[in-house]
């Protein structure tokens, strides 16, 4: 890469300084004071005697003026001014230092008795010398903000970034970033036979660790990672060694995001939940999904949702002969309509605005369509604000009873597999919304056990990072506040996966899962909630000084630890790596007597929803 214009480089040259700009400018305006004291000369003498007429101790008395300059000057903080913000407060700091510092050398010289330095020279070099250093100060920030409007094409703070990585990746990134008005200054790579070479014209400073130290940071205001396609933990490595710089850290799209076109490699953004999760993605089945998709009228329900809106981008990957979209929310059905308007031009799509509550509609709609796969994605999934008394039996309705009213519209029109998404709230549940769910898989199982030409089968994940409701989408917003980032305990902890890892899951669920079964991914080790919190301030360039953690305390039915499988559960493994099957132990509680019940209340008491929950749910114990 060569930059398109010299100011490109005039920017660079001037990084590679700001590191060095305290001393620099201490020795810039040691020299602008010089030139003063000759320039003053000129004014008095002329041009015939400026030089000719001067003592012979002229150059003692002027090194000890510029030495008197430069200690007014440190006692001042002037070298620590930023010459692009300068303005009038500046130009009153450099008032007073030059009047302290051309009195004292004034009543040094007449105190030592040289008479021979004329007493006009003494008086105006003061005034020369501020005129001077405000000049230079002026045409520093003239040029750099014409350089600024040249480079960013606008009035917008120049970027600097250290790139962290030197592959293929960091080569395609340094040949287009430069024209969204970016600079960058260096790169960054373990490779020992990358490290002192150049990459495209720019330098590689050092290994991935080199980014701790400030000389080689020198006066970038970003750090971009350019690491597509590292492993999770090589990346999240990178990112680990970038959070303790101060700097905000960027990052190239994923290997996942350029292969489905959703993002150029020249195009850095922020860092995404996915970036932080640190673990290798679930490779799946893609042949054995194809096959159960491929051709077939595929209907979710929830299609506007987190979960549901990603559901159907993967699906739609898979050519299915129509994708019916089921969602009570106008908005949200809109919003995925139009996303895949743009993504899946060709695919047809029927969108249908409804409520799993309603079983009359659920039977028309799939009575007309006759879906042969269905993704159950309608829920009510925030913990505390289902468990307040006036939203609980709300959360029954649409969680357990819409459940049953989807898979029995399913079995109606004898479609394939019904696949009902779960949570690892519903192992052991502590909560209204967990127990709700556990009763919805209960749901699944007895009607596995009457319908043997429809194959149903759950699939249960821990939290989804960046799903409505979830905490990342929240921290970000109160670091964009500037904080304090809220968390409800130190202690608290939760497995994680990303939106698109849970969305393959489920798909690999409808392909491989048999009747009755629930699925449970292996997440790896659960994360720390203030450990995230603290990686996320850190990766927006703030320091924990700057913008703390306050510990809120556990919200109403929630747990410090989550699990993924009952005690005494049992799990066997699958073809897919890190997808197991749970067999569940037979329950005791009658599902349908609390179907029934929940269809034909009204106004009913929280109190009851539990005491109803407790007898369907018997591992249910409220919190």
């Amino acid at each position: 890469m060569t930059d398109p214009t010299v100011w490109h480089r005039l920017d660079r040259f001037l990084a590679r300084l700001r590191p060095h700009r305290e001393p620099l400018s201490l020795l810039i305006d040691g020299a602008v004071v010089a030139l003063a004291w000759n320039v003053t000369y000129l004014f008095r003498l002329g041009f015939e005697r400026w030089i000719s007429a001067r003592p012979a101790y002229d150059g003692w008395v002027l090194l000890g003026i510029v030495v008197a300059y430069a200690l007014a000057f440190s006692a001042l903080k002037v070298p620590q001014g930023m010459w692009r913000f300068s303005g009038f407060g500046e130009v009153k700091r450099l008032a007073l230092a030059c009047l302290i510092a051309g009195l004292a050398s004034a009543v040094v010289v007449l105190m030592l008795q040289l008479t021979q330095v004329p007493r006009a020279v003494l008086a105006l070099h003061p005034v020369v010398a501020l005129m001077g250093l405000a000049l230079v100060r002026l045409a520093y920030r003239m040029v750099y903000e014409h350089g600024r409007a040249q480079i960013t094409g606008s009035t917008a703070e120049i970027r600097r970034a250290i790139v962290m990585g030197a592959g293929e990746a960091a080569r395609r990134l340094l040949a287009g970033i430069h024209q969204q008005g970016w600079i960058v200054l260096g790169l960054l790579d373990d490779d020992p036979a990358k490290q002192g070479a150049r990459i495209a014209g720019l330098p590689v400073l050092g290994p991935l660790e080199a980014i701790a130290d400030k000389a080689v940071r020198g006066a970038a205001t970003h750090v971009i990672v350019a690491m597509p396609a590292a492993t999770a933990a090589q990346r999240r490595r990178a990112l680990a060694l970038a959070a303790p710089s101060g700097l905000p850290v960027l990052t190239v799209p994923s290997a996942d995001e350029l292969r489905d076109g959703r993002g150029a490699v020249e195009r850095v953004r922020d860092i995404e939940p996915e970036d932080l999760l640190g673990r290798e993605p679930v490779h799946l089945d893609e042949a054995g999904i194809a096959e159960a998709l491929a051709g077939k009228v595929v209907l979710i329900t929830g299609a506007g949702g987190s979960i549901g809106s990603e559901l159907c981008r993967q699906v739609a990957r898979f050519r299915p002969s129509r994708l019916v979209l089921y969602e009570l929310s106008e908005f949200n059905l809109y919003s995925i309509e139009q996303d895949l308007g743009e993504r899946f031009p060709e695919q047809p799509l029927a969108r249908v605005i409804g409520d799993v509550k309603d079983l009359e509609h659920l039977r028309q709609t799939f009575g007309h369509w006759r879906p042969q796969v269905v993704f159950h994605a309608a829920a009510f999934k925030h913990v505390p604000l289902m468990e307040e008394d006036h939203n609980a039996l709300a959360a029954l309705r649409n969680n357990t009873l819409g459940t049953w009213h989807a898979a029995l519209a399913a079995a109606e029109v004898k479609a394939e597999r019904f696949v009902l998404i779960s949570t690892d709230k519903a192992v052991n549940p502590t909560n209204v919304m967990g127990a709700t769910k556990r009763a919805a898989e209960m749901v699944v199982s007895a009607l596995a056990a009457e319908h043997e030409g429809t194959r149903f089968m759950a699939v249960r994940f821990g939290n989804v990072l960046g799903s409505s409701g979830s905490v990342i989408p929240k921290f970000k917003e109160q670091i964009a506040k500037g904080g304090p980032v809220t968390v409800t305990h130190p202690e608290i902890i939760r497995y994680f996966m990303t939106i698109p890892e849970a969305a393959r899951l489920v798909l690999q669920a409808a392909a491989i899962g048999e009747t009755g079964q629930v699925l449970v991914l292996d997440m790896g080790e659960p994360v720390k909630i203030v450990d995230l919190a603290r990686d996320l301030i850190r990766l927006s360039g703030h320091s924990a000084d700057e913008i703390g953690i306050v510990f809120s305390g556990l919200r109403p039915g929630e747990k410090l630890y989550e699990e993924l499988l009952a005690d005494g559960d049992a799990t066997l493994p699958t073809q897919v790596n890190r997808l197991r099957i749970a067999r569940l132990r037979d329950q005791p509680g009658d599902v349908q007597a609390l179907l029934a019940w929940a269809g034909h209340g009204t106004g009913i008491e929280a109190s009851e929803v539990r005491m109803r929950l407790g007898k369907a749910v018997a591992e249910y114990r409220p919190s």
